[in-house]
């Protein structure tokens, strides 16, 4: 149903009177519907107002509408034809469904009147909130090296702890050579500690005999060889004062103290007075200065003394050379070692190649 079609198509007036004739700038307006599909498809004809009643019998009031005859037509506007204003009506709709769109402002009677709507395109961003975040690029990362790859060498472990003969002691000396025949050796110290062994010295350059390290049990006297194994201390001694040691201590007071290094004497690998006990054959003097300013006496060839199987084994101050048994060490080194040992901690001086003193 048209309740009211508006439009404007130039400004023409026309209208429908009482008797059913629409009537254009005061002429009616004949024709069929196919005249009309065309004149009025061509014309752009817009109807301003119509009845409600437009397709009931009765009359519909006289209204007026604006023809404006689109570009190159012509309106030709005929008289003599009697048209009433449901066919004129009916014509407008099925020359709109004829000519596949309809006349601007002419609706369909079932569609609901709808007004011309301004539209505007607008780009708008999209929202921070709403928009997919961008992907991060795909970093390919490497699988976890093997464990065994990744997994650092064990640390040996300390020297001491695979030495032989060390028992229950609590302070250890290594002097330890590459092999046999070489006169200088490693020195290295260590102290027991709760949580395990601990270097307290070292490794520090020592000299041995002058035939090096003698294998284990083939020492001999005079043979020019350092013994190799485990052992304890006896005291200590000087040519120079007690520099503030832990164990006893003897001050060589002159060339009367001696060491007894005969075999057959009964005094064999012993501190001797000359004044008041025979030393045995050719002993050797004590106040040997520098070598005997201070020493410790090596427990080698005690308890039982073994005739033969070598005597007066110290740890000495160097002379910058070999020895003819013992070991020696720069003074200063020498002091540091003689005042950290203790008794109540039972040391140990290890000695020999590295092969013959690990277990």
């Amino acid at each position: 149903m048209v309740a009211g079609v508006v439009g404007a198509a130039a400004g023409a007036v026309g209208g429908v009177d009482e008797d059913g004739v629409f009537d254009v700038g005061g002429e009616a307006v004949l024709g069929g519907a196919g005249t009309w599909r065309r004149r009025w498809a061509a014309a752009g004809l817009e109807v301003e107002h119509a009845s409600r009643s437009t397709l009931g019998r009765r009359p519909v009031a006289r209204s007026t509408a604006r023809v404006r005859p689109g570009p190159g037509t012509v309106a030709h506007p005929s008289a003599g034809r009697v048209v009433r204003s449901a066919v004129v009506v009916a014509a407008l709709a099925l020359s709109s469904c004829a000519a596949g769109a309809q006349p601007a402002g002419l609706r369909h009677r079932h569609a609901a009147p709808r007004h011309p709507v301004s539209i505007t395109t607008t780009t708008v961003p999209a929202s921070p909130s709403t928009s997919t975040p961008p992907t991060a690029p795909t970093v390919a990362v490497p699988p976890p090296a093997p464990a065994s790859a990744t997994t650092r060498p064990t640390a040996p472990a300390p020297l001491v702890t695979r030495l032989a003969g060390v028992g229950s002691a609590g302070q250890v000396i290594a002097v330890v050579a590459s092999g046999y025949g070489t006169t200088v050796a490693t020195l290295t110290a260590y102290q027991r500690q709760p949580g395990g062994w601990q270097q307290v010295f070292g490794p520090w350059e020592a000299h041995l005999g002058y035939r090096g390290f003698a294998p284990p049990g083939q020492k001999s006297e005079g043979d020019g060889r350092t013994p190799s194994g485990s052992f304890g201390f006896g005291f200590f001694f000087g040519v120079n004062a007690d520099p503030g040691v832990q164990f006893p201590f003897r001050r060589v007071t002159g060339t009367n103290i001696v060491w007894d290094d005969d075999p057959s004497s009964p005094r064999y690998n012993q501190w001797v007075d000359d004044t008041t006990a025979d030393p045995g054959a050719a002993p050797e003097p004590m106040d040997n200065a520098p070598a005997y300013d201070y020493g410790a006496v090596i427990d080698y060839n005690v308890n039982p003394t073994v005739a033969g199987a070598g005597s007066a084994i110290f740890l000495h101050v160097s002379t910058g050379g070999s020895t003819a048994g013992c070991v020696s060490l720069p003074v200063d080194e020498v002091l540091q070692v003689l005042r950290w040992l203790s008794p109540a901690q039972q040391p140990r001086i290890v000695m020999g190649t590295e092969a013959s003193v690990t277990s």
